[in-house]
C-alpha cells in the first residue's frame, strides 16, 4: 500500500480537532477503507508524529494500528498542513516534477509556505 499524504493530513487534523486530546476511537474518513486508516495510523506512529496501538492480528491483510494521541511533532506537522490553501500549493509545487515526495520534503515546503505567508522570508 502506498502512502497517501492527504489521508495522513485528514488523520492528524481529525485526532488533533477531538476534543480532550485523544484520538477518536472509531476513525472513520470517508472514501478511506478500515485496512488504509489503520495502515496510516500504523506509518504516524512509527514516524514520531502520532502515539498508538499496534492492534495487529493473524488475520489482518498489514499492520494496523489505532491512534491515541499526537506528539509535538504530530502536533507541528498538523499546523503546516491545516491551511488548504497552504497544502494544495505544497502538493502543486512538487505535482509533475516527480512522482513522489518525502515526508520531510512535504514538511520543508510547507514550513516556507508558512514563513512567506507571515513575512519571514
Amino acid at each position: 500500500m502506498k502512502r497517501d499524504m492527504d489521508l495522513i493530513r485528514k488523520m492528524l487534523l481529525l485526532v488533533e480537532d477531538a476534543e480532550h486530546g485523544f484520538a477518536p476511537t472509531d476513525m472513520k474518513i470517508d472514501g478511506n477503507t478500515e485496512e488504509q486508516i489503520g495502515y496510516h495510523a500504523y506509518l504516524l506512529v512509527d514516524s514520531g508524529l502520532a502515539e498508538g496501538a499496534d492492534v495487529t492480528h493473524m488475520g489482518s491483510s498489514g499492520p494496523q494500528y489505532i491512534l491515541t494521541r499526537l506528539t509535538w511533532a504530530g502536533h507541528d506537522f498538523a499546523d503546516a498542513c491545516r491551511d488548504q490553501t497552504v497544502w494544495e500549493k505544497a502538493k502543486a509545487t512538487v505535482k509533475g516534477k516527480v512522482s513522489s515526495v518525502t515526508f520531510d520534503v512535504m514538511k520543508e515546503l510547507l514550513t516556507s509556505f508558512l514563513k512567506a505567508a507571515v513575512g519571514l522570508t
